[in-house]
């Protein structure tokens, strides 16, 4: 299902418009008290655009295609083109509290991931907004200098991080991870990485194919003592 949400931004009232596509689990509605898991997903450079269907070719989007039974309410917005996800950061926080009051989410479950461009999308993100995460998984991202990286990834330190990355990815280094992980572990964070040692930079389809990830994802809940 794709919507289209305007919301503004705080930083003079600039518009900014994003598109997303909203996956629900089969049983979504069926007990009307249950509160379902939210996973947040943002996409890479290839995928900007006005069109939603774009998203499906990777990712969770691509995912919840083929499973109807995701264990997740899963959301996926759209980076419009010519920009990049640091500057929608403040809309994605607003996205994000639209979507927890006004569907069936667990706000003690939400999650969050992305892919190159939305995996440094996904460190920023985390970083701005960690007290509203329960845990988050980037994969193959990198911190932008300009926006304080990587000394700010240790507002996350308080976050369950496991992040991936291809140790032949010729597009974002293995070199930007380590440097994010090695900061992170640095200022006491919990973070976990896996390097695949054959990959190159789609570190992401046997990455979102383990259900592994998932499984944690659902073991940790927001403000849980490290």
């Amino acid at each position: 299902m794709a919507q289209t949400v305007h919301i503004f931004t705080y930083e003079g009232k600039i518009e900014r418009r994003l598109t997303y596509l909203l996956f629900l689990p089969e049983a979504y509605g069926v007990e009307p008290d249950r509160r379902w898991p939210l996973l947040f997903f943002l996409h890479g450079a290839l995928e900007r655009g006005g069109d939603p269907n774009l998203l499906k070719a990777h990712g969770i989007p691509r995912v919840v295609e083929e499973r109807s039974d995701f264990p997740f309410v899963a959301v996926s917005p759209q980076c419009p083109v010519k920009s990049g996800w640091q500057m929608h950061i403040i809309t994605l926080g607003l996205l994000l509290t639209r979507i927890v009051g006004t569907l069936a989410v667990d706000p003690d479950r939400v999650y969050l991931t992305g892919i190159s461009m939305g995996g440094y999308g996904a460190w920023h993100l985390g970083a701005r907004y960690p007290e509203r995460f329960a845990a988050i998984a980037p994969i193959c991202g990198y911190g932008l200098v300009s926006q304080g990286f990587p000394a700010r990834v240790c507002n996350l330190k308080e976050l369950p991080v496991w992040t991936f990355h291809g140790a032949m990815d010729t597009i974002v280094p293995l070199r930007e991870t380590e440097t994010l992980v090695d900061t992170l572990r640095a200022c006491g964070g919990n973070v976990h990485l896996t390097v695949y040692p054959d990959a190159g930079h789609d570190a992401w389809t046997r990455t979102y194919n383990n259900p592994d990830l998932y499984a944690w994802f659902l073991q940790h809940e927001r403000g849980e003592v490290r």
